[in-house]
């Protein structure tokens, strides 16, 4: 067991995490009430002082799946060059997880697209609005029960001409 996953299970718990490996792909599945405290303890005391992406997965009619949404921290210690995945889950009605931008500044505009796209909330993120869509915009797209043509609602926004962008 590398020292990451020491670490984290001696200040978390092993009851707690969900550890699984592939070739060198490393990923932790955190409980969402325990995702600050990972992600801290994985920056200040392991060393993981990069955030390389911070992507969300919607499950629904995934085979076997018990949770709707999935959120997915890509981290990197550029000292050792260690790469580890780690994952929470949040649900229906109100899909919510802490914010990282705290401890990265560049989670901020990350986790803003997951929320624009998915409508995952991330609890004391210091300006969480729409990134890429209008505010007025009332749905997230890449939910699997968005439908692929819409709801009829781009008609309601102006078109923007190459001229004026």
């Amino acid at each position: 067991m590398s020292t990451t996953i020491e670490a984290l299970t001696a200040a978390l718990g092993a009851e707690s995490l969900e550890i699984s490996e592939f070739r060198d792909n490393r990923r932790v599945v955190v409980p969402a009430e325990k995702l600050h405290e990972a992600l801290r303890i994985l920056k200040n005391a392991v060393g993981f002082d990069f955030l390389c992406d911070v992507a969300g997965i919607d499950y629904l009619g995934y085979e076997g799946a018990t949770d709707r949404y999935c959120v997915i921290y890509s981290l990197t210690n550029t000292t050792t060059g260690e790469r580890l995945f780690v994952k929470s889950f949040a649900n229906d009605p109100d899909p919510e997880l802490p914010s990282a931008c705290d401890l990265w500044a560049g989670a901020n505009w990350m986790e803003r697209e997951v929320y624009d796209m998915y409508g995952v909330n991330f609890t004391g993120h210091p300006d969480l609005r729409r990134i890429l869509l209008p505010d007025e915009f009332t749905s997230f797209p890449l939910r699997k029960d968005y439908p692929l043509r819409g709801y009829g609602e781009r008609h309601n926004f102006p078109t923007v001409t190459r001229a004026e962008s």
